[in-house]
């Protein structure tokens, strides 16, 4: 492959532009001599790196560049728009050349000169902190991750290795105790003395060893579960990026737009410190962008038009990202006109985008979703309304593209507001931990209004449901280990609860719980596509043992509390093992939350193979076996349990997403007691078919 001499550079020259950039967008809001020592510095940096490496093209502009700044430096004096335009003018050209620089290929000869015929040197091994920015293959990332949770599964079997070192130790100490008293007892000549002494000595010998092979594993073992934990953390937040690293790109495009058009915005960008999955990131980036122009271009008015109408010159763009459940959104609000509904209803009905007497009772919802559906003619709208018709199929598209929506507000004279709502594939969380029937459960920090304890006279119990005054109102009040498992502690009317209040945009609710954990960041997984979990379940955090945390959804949550009717004590189920047979880590932990939580204890197994070596040496209750598995499949594991007649009594419930008459028929064949579909999975209805077959 031919040598690559700006391998190094671009990745320190592309960090650079980008601090380059936000640091002018600051200095046209204010000027200090810090932020201009910044700029130098930077500028002064980029231009050595770029000698380096014989890019004098380059390094003539970051030239130019601290040219243009140093008056600055002398004065306090505010930077003009003038002078701001033509600084990030020379950082544009920057790019353009850096674009230029691209990596060679096998295919491709070595690279041309830069300048005067002098060829480019092999760049320099850098020092350690220059390189600082590296790019991740998101597949690889979650490969590694996921590694991390198996290991720390093994782990679990050094420690019952490291118990099972203990036990032989106090083994061969009782055996040793037992050899002197024996010696004691025995009246032997000389050279059985003898032995009996090798004997014990050696005894003594081997559980010395014994002992410090124990200090030494035990104490390897916590530092390895310690170290590996920090390094997950550490790659975890590597998956992740705050979402302010879009700001600077964003408020790029508003100035821009807002320059072309001879307007004056000010940007800002609210909610930067959440931290989201990168490839979410990029995919919004563009439609954000889009978002920005035409919030600019087709919403905000000139300053005299701003004027006239009793606003100040500068018009508001916002970016707002706000997390909410399993969602994230991104909102841009302007200040501007707004859109003329009207106009777009007349623009509909010329088009025959609706019929002429359907289009006259269009109420205002029914015509922003026709607008966002796009087909309105740009030249037209624009003219008549003011922006937004085919300008939002970029954000159309990226809402079908990862599974999300948007959505539109609009008001005459005040503005609009536009927001595309996308699905979380991984992101960084503050909850609050509570555990409800030794199930531990996260609910997002932001929706917790108050934590209480609660006396049994303060709850006041009713035919439509249990509730308890807060704030002055009555508000609904339920056991968290009923929504988590549908069921109640016989316990619950005498006793005394933690609750947490959960307010959200569909009302307020208070739950019991069993015990409040603290207060945590973690990061938030999205749970497998065919798992088995419900609608309040947005997502999963997995501890050091890969054990799942579920995060709850705060607003469905609320709506199960405000929809229950009043609850009856059940019985609490009968203590039965069940094993749980899934190749998944993640499938089997919350399957065995669902089970646990029900009552029952829970043996889990990767694979056929292991559920079979399992179930010859345990007796369990029911297998509930997933039907695609590396190896034996869940088919073949319930055709050899029925062919064992020790085993075949025991029921088996097959969990699969496969949903053919083929596979549901074979299911039946093969002598399953069950077939769960994963798509149409219902925790009720899986609870009480396993209460069934182990009475």
């Amino acid at each position: 492959m031919a040598r690559d001499p700006y391998k190094y550079f671009r990745i320190e020259a592309r960090e650079l532009l980008d601090q380059l950039n936000q640091a002018v967008l600051e200095l046209e809001k204010a000027t200090t001599p810090e932020r201009v020592a910044q700029l130098l510095r930077l500028a002064h940096t980029l231009k050595g790196a770029a000698r380096v490496v014989k890019r004098t093209d380059i390094g003539d502009l970051a030239h130019a560049f601290e040219d243009a700044l140093a008056p600055l430096r002398e004065s306090n004096e505010q930077a003009t728009r003038p002078l701001v335009d033509t600084l990030l003018g020379y950082l544009d050209a920057i790019n353009q050349h850096l674009a230029s620089l691209a990596a060679p290929t096998p295919e491709t000869a070595a690279p041309a000169e830069p300048s005067q015929g002098v060829q480019a040197p092999v760049a320099p091994a850098l020092p350690e902190n220059v390189v600082r920015m590296v790019r991740v293959d998101i597949g690889e990332m979650d490969t590694l991750l996921d590694g991390f949770i198996e290991v720390h599964a093994q782990l679990e079997s050094l420690r019952e290795n490291l118990r099972q070192i203990g036990e032989i130790r106090r083994q061969v100490d009782l055996l040793g105790g037992r050899l002197a008293a024996q010696s004691k007892a025995m009246t032997a000549d000389a050279s059985q003395r003898r032995d009996d002494w090798q004997t014990r000595a050696s005894v003594e010998q081997i559980s010395g060893l014994l002992d410090r092979l124990n200090r030494s594993l035990e104490t390897g073992i916590e530092q390895f579960d310690r170290e590996l934990k920090a390094v997950r953390d550490s790659a975890e937040r590597m998956r992740l990026a705050r979402a302010d690293t879009l700001f600077g790109t964003l408020e790029r495009a508003a100035r821009d737009a807002a320059q072309v058009r001879g307007k004056q915005i000010v940007f800002e960008g609210r909610g930067g410190e959440a931290r989201l999955d990168a490839q979410v990131l990029g995919a919004v980036q563009d439609a954000l962008a889009h978002m920005v122009r035409n919030a600019v271009a087709h919403g905000i008015e000139t300053p005299n038009e701003r004027r006239a109408a009793g606003k100040r010159a500068e018009g508001s763009v916002v970016i707002e990202v706000a997390q909410s459940g399993r969602w994230i959104a991104f909102t841009c609000t302007d200040d501007g006109k707004g859109i003329d509904l009207a106009a777009v209803r007349r623009i509909a009905e010329q088009k025959a985008l609706v019929p002429p007497e359907k289009a006259r009772t269009l109420d205002n919802a029914a015509i922003i979703q026709l607008l966002l559906k796009g087909g309105i003619s740009t030249s037209q709208v624009v003219t008549e309304v003011s922006g937004r018709g085919v300008g939002l199929d970029v954000v159309r598209d990226a809402a079908e593209r990862l599974g999300g929506k948007i959505d539109m507000q609009t008001e005459i004279g005040k503005g609009t507001s536009v927001t595309l709502t996308v699905p979380l594939l991984i992101a960084s969380l503050d909850g609050l931990l509570v555990e409800a029937s030794d199930v531990a459960a996260m609910i997002p920090i932001e929706f917790v209004r108050r934590t209480l304890r609660l006396a049994p006279a303060e709850i006041a119990r009713t035919a439509q449901g249990d509730t308890i005054i807060y704030d002055g109102h009555s508000i609904p009040f339920l056991p968290l280990d009923y929504v988590l498992a549908n069921r109640l502690s016989s316990a619950r009317l005498n006793k005394v609860w933690s609750a947490v209040v959960v307010e959200t945009h569909s009302g307020i609710a208070a739950f019991g719980v069993d015990r409040l954990l603290g207060v945590a960041n973690v990061i938030v997984r999205p749970l497998p596509a065919a798992a088995l979990a419900q609608s309040i379940v947005s997502g999963v955090s997995l501890d050091l043992e890969g054990n799942p945390q579920l995060i709850l959804d705060p607003r469905q949550l609320v709506i199960e509390a405000q929809n229950i009717d009043g609850l009856q004590n059940e019985p609490e189920a009968p203590e039965h093992t069940i094993l749980v047979v899934d190749d998944s880590l993640t499938t089997r932990m919350l399957e065995r939350s669902i089970l646990e939580s029900a009552g029952y204890k829970v043996d889990v197994a990767v694979s056929g193979e292991e559920a079979l070596e399992k179930a010859f040496h345990t007796r369990y209750a029911l297998f509930l076996v997933d039907v695609e598995m590396p190896g034996m499949d869940g088919f073949t594991f319930i055709e050899r349990i029925q062919s064992n007649p020790d085993l075949r009594d025991i029921p088996a419930i097959l969990v699969t997403s496969r949903a053919t008459p083929e596979d549901l028929q074979r299911g039946r064949d093969v002598g399953a007691r069950g077939y769960i579909i994963k798509g149409e999975f219902d925790q009720g209805a899986l609870l009480t078919r396993i209460s069934e077959l182990v009475r």
